[in-house]
């Protein structure tokens, strides 16, 4: 099959990027991404996470989809689209500092989360990865950074140089503030409807259980053994349910969308 897009289905992200299971990541991926002062400044001015989370979290994901997903002039106007938001989202954090979204370093950041957070939830829910696979993953994902405004050849130059870059910056660079723990807040809001909340109370386990240990202790979140135990159980049911479902089942639409075209 050939596909005329950011991706084809002969990458690796082509089979990591379809599986709707990535959206157990998705608390964990925000976390990460506004635990740096500057970027939770930014979100908390120009954006309605307070109010909406999960709306801006869906948002966020329709973009990735396409251009990830979607062919050559979608991919390149979603981006586009995207790199102009960035462009507006520009103040002074509560410290005084600058920040601008379109600085380099804090695009990287944004991007690191949602390569890293989906390396983790595929593997953990759905299969593994060979090295070489994690590696060519690597590799195509920098389009997608190109995608998003980070500069050309900034990014580290292969996956365990990402992982020390990653390791480093959450060690020396996540240090939540108030706006970053008033965003947390809403991500992990209890404000959700009855129904639901059996459901929301897994994604929060998981949202907390899978950040980084340091950063989920300055964050403030308890965690001992009991807790780990019901992650990996909940972990274990739901990577056995996700192998009787049919594929079409466990996919993001973009993405069956996008094996449509492509067999066409």
């Amino acid at each position: 099959m050939a596909y005329d897009g950011m991706y084809g289905p002969d990458t690796v992200t082509w089979s990591v990027g379809r599986e709707a299971v990535l959206l157990v990541g998705g608390g964990r991926t925000l976390l990460l991404q506004v635990a740096p002062p500057l970027v939770a400044a930014g979100v908390e001015q120009h954006s309605r996470y307070g109010s909406d989370p999960w709306g801006r979290l869906y948002r966020t994901i329709d973009v990735s989809c396409r251009i990830a997903f979607g062919d050559r002039e979608t991919s390149a106007e979603a981006a586009a689209a995207l790199r102009r938001v960035h462009t507006r989202v520009a103040g002074t954090a509560a410290d005084g500092t600058p920040y601008e979204a379109n600085r380099p370093d804090l695009l990287m950041w944004v991007w690191a989360t949602l390569l890293d957070t989906s390396l983790l939830v595929y593997r953990r829910y759905v299969g593994s990865l060979t090295r070489d696979e994690v590696h060519r993953y690597y590799q195509e994902q920098t389009r997608f950074a190109v995608a998003c405004g980070v500069p050309a050849g900034t990014w580290p130059r292969d996956y365990q140089a990402f992982r020390e870059y990653f390791e480093a910056t959450v060690e020396d660079e996540l240090h939540p503030t108030e706006d970053s723990r008033r965003i947390a807040a809403a991500v992990l809001g209890s404000g959700v409807p009855l129904p639901l909340r059996p459901v929301s109370a897994a994604l929060n386990l998981a949202t907390v259980g899978l950040l980084p240990p340091t950063l989920r202790e300055r964050f403030g979140y308890e965690w001992g053994p009991g807790r780990g135990a019901l992650l990996e159980a909940s972990s274990f049911t739901l990577r056995q349910g996700l192998r009787l479902l049919p594929s079409p089942l466990r996919e993001l639409p973009a993405a069956r969308a996008a094996s449509r075209r492509a067999a066409a």
